[in-house]
């Protein structure tokens, strides 16, 4: 089910929720389980042609968060230096899946400076999850450092960093969101 959250944002509910942001640039925030593929192309569809969107950017590389990179043919991907580094020292430690691996065969950017939105180093969950700050409309999209009941991603993932997340979790109370966005609404 796709949701509008503001007037230049949507959401897509799934087993991992995506981001749609409609500002200077039409860009995607994670792409969900491939189990949810058929919904996301159909609700997605009801607002932008997936060919139309110029950016996909992956909070973190685990398969739940990437899984329909294939659904957007022409745009850029990007995640931080530290997830495009863990991802080439060891693709499974960074996708957490055989099959995802196989297939995620794209050529990753790192994140460029984007109008409108700041980028938060938050690792934790893994060394290099990232959450995006959406000041003009106070959202944050927190990946999964935070979610909406005051729980966190899991740590003890082959490229998690336990020791940094309170670190992380502090960093982002500091934003005054009024909208939290969540990779997964438990």
């Amino acid at each position: 089910m796709m949701e509008r959250i503001s007037d230049h944002v949507w959401k897509i509910k799934g087993n991992c929720n995506i981001y749609f942001l409609d500002l200077d640039e039409k860009i995607i925030i994670d792409t969900g389980n491939r189990s949810d593929a058929d919904n996301i192309k159909e609700e997605l569809s009801n607002v932008i042609d997936p060919d139309l969107i110029d950016k996909v950017i992956f909070t973190h590389l685990h398969y739940d968060h990437i899984g329909n990179f294939d659904l957007f043919r022409f745009a850029t991907f990007h995640a931080s230096a530290e997830e495009i580094g863990d991802f080439k020292e060891n693709p499974l430690a960074a996708i957490l899946r055989p099959d995802i691996v196989e297939e995620f065969d794209l050529e990753i950017k790192e994140i460029p400076q984007i109008n409108k939105l700041t980028i938060i180093s938050t690792p934790g969950h893994t060394r290099g999850s990232i959450s995006i700050w959406y000041e003009e409309e106070k959202i944050l999209f927190s990946g999964d450092t935070i979610f909406a009941n005051g729980s966190y991603g899991r740590t003890d993932l082959p490229t998690s960093v336990p020791e940094e997340l309170e670190k992380s979790i502090s960093k982002l109370k500091e934003y005054k969101y009024e909208i939290l966005c969540p990779g997964h609404d438990y």
